[in-house]
């Protein structure tokens, strides 16, 4: 695909995405300001990545440790102000590099990742953002806090070890309707006093929105679909 193509396409596709923010937003009586878009540019290049920022976009999320190091400290480097979000499971030996390089981690699931992420945030002096990710579907092949056990494990991230959670993520299940999902992350997020929630993703982040998604995670709406 050439370049022009490639701009066409991905600008075309971040604003409709963001009029379907603002539909969804005006739908459940909140302002589109209060959720953020979080442009996933997973396995997509600079080359689909620039025209998405010469387009105003500002916040990207990755899957992998090692390819966001590999592809953004010079994106950044020329473009100041980005914004970089681990959306993907964090294994404990990348927390070092995660800490070092994003601004917002939302996979926070197990004791390991606490504690390895704890000592780096201490070690490096950053601060990222960070979310608790709830397996709301009890999916084994999934990563994710089990929903009965999340208000323990918050507790043991603030009390044990010392993180500052802002927030929940989840994942619904790809054959289950995700409202109930989305609702049951909401619901654990009030009674934890957590304002963020990453939810929804390209086929159904107008639902979590209104469900107060506060992130949406989209990527296939925006860049297309990945080869």
């Amino acid at each position: 695909m050439s370049t022009d193509a490639i701009l066409s396409d991905s600008t075309a596709g971040l604003a409709a995405v963001r009029r379907e923010i603002a539909e969804a937003c005006a739908t459940a009586g909140r302002r589109p300001e209060e959720v953020t878009l979080v442009a996933v540019s997973k396995t997509f290049g600079p080359e689909a990545i620039v025209p998405v920022i010469a387009a105003g976009q500002q916040v990207f999320g990755e899957n992998r440790v090692q390819e966001a190091l590999a592809k953004w400290p010079p994106l950044r480097e020329s473009h100041p102000g980005l914004e970089l979000h681990l959306i993907g499971p964090l294994q404990s030996n990348k927390a070092r590099e995660a800490v070092g390089l994003f601004d917002a981690i939302h996979a926070i699931d197990r004791p390991s990742v606490c504690r390895t992420v704890a000592k780096e945030i201490e070690r490096q002096g950053r601060h990222p953002t960070l979310f608790v990710e709830i397996n709301t579907g009890a999916e084994p092949q999934k990563a994710g806090v089990l929903p009965e056990n999340a208000d323990a494990f918050i507790a043991a991230c603030r009390n044990e070890y010392g993180l500052a959670i802002s927030g929940l993520m989840c994942i619904p299940p790809h054959d289950e309707a995700p409202a109930p999902h989305f609702a049951l992350t909401a619901k654990i997020a009030v009674r934890n006093g957590l304002s963020l929630l990453s939810m929804g993703m390209s086929a159904d982040f107008a639902i979590a929105i209104r469900f107060g998604a506060t992130h949406v995670r989209v990527g296939s709406a925006i860049f297309g679909h990945r080869g």
